[in-house]
């Protein structure tokens, strides 16, 4: 499920038949620092969490299942370009908009459970006590009145309820109504777990000698579906995405050799990469983006490839200029 604010949106009832996505999140980025953009129709659902920086984290929902970060996002924008979605946008507290992020990749661990056998304030007890890194969400009279409690380590750093205004706030100022209320009305309440380092948390591009690590190969994934959905995009171009990458990769293998597509150390297929070489998170990094960025420049596609990686770029802004990487 996609746990969202329970506050009313600052942006509401907006519809993407109107909207150029990319530059909607700029604005939202400029105009309210981190939130949430949610877009929803009968059949599908979704979310962007982003910050000042960079794009967080994003969650597509349909009839198939769900989807989560690059690929979630290459739907939600391939989604909202074909269909007429409506969008309502939350404002986040920038200290709580990482927990928020990951929210879509917790885990259950307790489900519905009966407010007869276990008091709320007791169940937030117990939480501290073995240091959930998660949220309790709580449904209230049949599910009129709801609330979120985010914990980190244990910790309360922020809530959400339908009887705050405005933007999701830090701290736990409203978690004595939230239990008062649970205790008059009754309710169930959800329990998720996130067993993951926070996106966006320091020290996730951190350089592991000659293995890469598996945030920069995710970046990288990334970067490479959406080159490939830009090129099969453009009618006019002939021959297939993977020999022409291939054709690309034998070209620049004299200056990195692990892309040598014969020696079959770097392997890119269905969005996914396979590396069994050796090479430094940048080493990698600059010999999949030069190859990127000169491939796109003889197929005429720059100016396509740096719309569609704006996104991108905001969202893996410190480790491009880490890597010393830019279109």
């Amino acid at each position: 499920m996609i746990v969202l604010p329970r506050e009313r949106p600052v942006l509401e009832n907006l519809n993407t038949y109107y909207m150029d996505m990319p530059r909607f999140v700029e604005h939202c980025q400029g105009e309210y620092g981190s939130g949430c953009i949610h877009l929803q129709s009968q059949r599908i659902e979704g979310a962007l969490f982003f910050d000042s920086d960079e794009l967080l984290n994003s969650v597509f929902r349909d009839k198939d299942g769900e989807l989560a970060g690059q690929a979630a996002l290459d739907r939600l924008i391939e989604t909202a370009a074909e269909r007429s979605l409506t969008i309502h946008v939350y404002a986040i507290d920038p200290k709580t908009i990482y927990l928020w992020a990951n929210l879509p990749v917790a885990r259950g661990i307790q489900r519905d459970l009966n407010p007869e056998l276990v008091d709320l304030d007791q169940l937030i007890e117990e939480m501290t006590a073995v240091e959930l890194t998660g949220y309790i969400d709580v449904s209230i009279n049949g599910g009129r009145e709801s609330g979120v409690i985010l914990f980190d380590k244990g910790e309360i750093i922020g809530g959400s309820s339908t009887w705050n205004q405005g933007t999701v706030k830090e701290g736990n100022g409203s978690q004595e109504l939230l239990i008062q209320r649970f205790r008059e009305a009754g309710g169930l309440f959800r329990i998720g777990e996130i067993s993951l380092p926070f996106a966006g948390s320091e020290g996730s591009f951190r350089d592991s000698g000659k293995k890469p690590s598996q945030q920069t190969i995710a970046m990288l994934e990334e970067l490479l579906s959406i080159f490939e959905r830009v090129v099969k995009a453009n009618s006019k171009l002939r021959g297939g995405f993977t020999t022409m990458l291939k054709g690309k990769f034998v070209e620049k293998a004299d200056v990195y050799t692990f892309l040598d597509p014969f020696i079959g150390e770097f392997l890119y297929s269905d969005r996914k990469i396979s590396f069994a070489g050796e090479a430094s998170d940048e080493e990698l990094a600059r010999g999949v983006f030069e190859s990127v960025k000169e491939l796109a420049e003889e197929l005429s596609v720059v100016p396509q490839l740096r719309i569609e990686c704006v996104l991108w770029n905001r969202k893996h802004k410190r480790e491009l200029e880490r890597f010393r990487i830019a279109f």
